[in-house]
């Protein structure tokens, strides 16, 4: 990259979702992610919604082909694409995904003796959602300003220590140190559990 300096930018203004039907869409985000509709300018063409809340808008495009999109994804991976909001009470959300049959993946993270709770579901188009208390963890910006040293990777000694808790699971082969996890996928009241590393 050429040494012109980053691009001004002042904060997040919105993410835009294509949809296969921007109505089904319209319900999810407002009755389970508690977005508000508001105007959206009258001279676009095309089908769509534009909401708002907790600092972002969200903007529901109406697909020209919703046949030529993909697949609408049935396994939930937490390294998928995904837009994360943080949350008052992670109980609180479960209870609600549960009585509201959606299916989630449930994990949790340790870094230091630190614990965050993420939560992963997908909205009617497949696209991923998650759901945390990452607030727990504190913002660290690297000293010399690079990302040499935020690439997840198995310490020399790390394979003679032991996991922070009981209930902490390693897998095999897992290129990550800290951010390890149990997780559980939620379907119909089931539960199945596997090993994922973020």
């Amino acid at each position: 990259m050429s040494s012109g300096g980053m691009l001004p930018l002042a904060s997040l203004n919105h993410i835009s979702v294509v949809c296969r039907s921007v109505e089904e869409s319209l319900d999810f985000y407002m009755n389970v992610l508690g977005f508000v509709p508001i105007r959206r300018p009258g001279s676009f063409n095309f089908n769509g919604a534009w909401l708002f809340n907790y600092g972002i808008g969200i903007h529901l495009l109406q697909s020209e082909d919703p046949k030529s999109l993909h697949d609408r994804k049935t396994e939930i991976n937490p390294k998928d694409n995904h837009i994360s909001f943080q949350c008052e009470s992670m109980v609180a959300v479960e209870r609600r995904l549960k009585e509201l049959g959606i299916t989630y993946v449930q994990r949790c993270v340790e870094e230091g003796g630190i614990y965050v709770d993420q939560i992963f579901f997908h909205d009617p188009d497949g696209f991923m959602i998650e759901i945390c208390n990452c607030d727990n963890l504190p913002v660290v910006p690297l000293v010399d300003h690079t990302f040499t040293m935020a690439t997840c990777k198995r310490a020399a000694t790390s394979a003679t220590q032991a996991p922070p808790l009981s209930t902490t699971v390693v897998a095999a082969g897992s290129p990550c140190v800290s951010s390890v996890s149990k997780t559980m996928q939620h379907v119909s009241g089931e539960e199945a559990s596997h090993i994922s590393c973020a």
